[in-house]
């Protein structure tokens, strides 16, 4: 864990090892006891990909499936 400091503006410095890993790009999110930076991908589509790489199935099997459960789901 690293910690990093607000200077007088209110800018954060983070680590020179945090940004090689994770980018120059975040998203500030809020949760109820703190905040958290997620990382935006230089090419989101690309990571979408890489992320989704070992899906077989379509976008619209996966939707069917998502529908299909979602009305079991309704029905308990």
């Amino acid at each position: 864990m690293t910690q990093a400091t607000l200077d007088d503006r209110g800018r954060l410095t983070l680590p020179k090892e945090v940004r090689e890993e994770y980018g120059e790009t975040y998203y500030v999110v809020s949760l109820h006891d703190g905040i958290k930076l997620v990382p935006v991908a230089d090419d989101p589509l690309a990571a979408l990909r890489d992320e989704f790489s070992d899906v077989e199935k379509t976008a619209s099997e996966l939707r069917e499936e998502a529908r299909a459960g979602a009305i079991e789901e309704a029905g308990r």
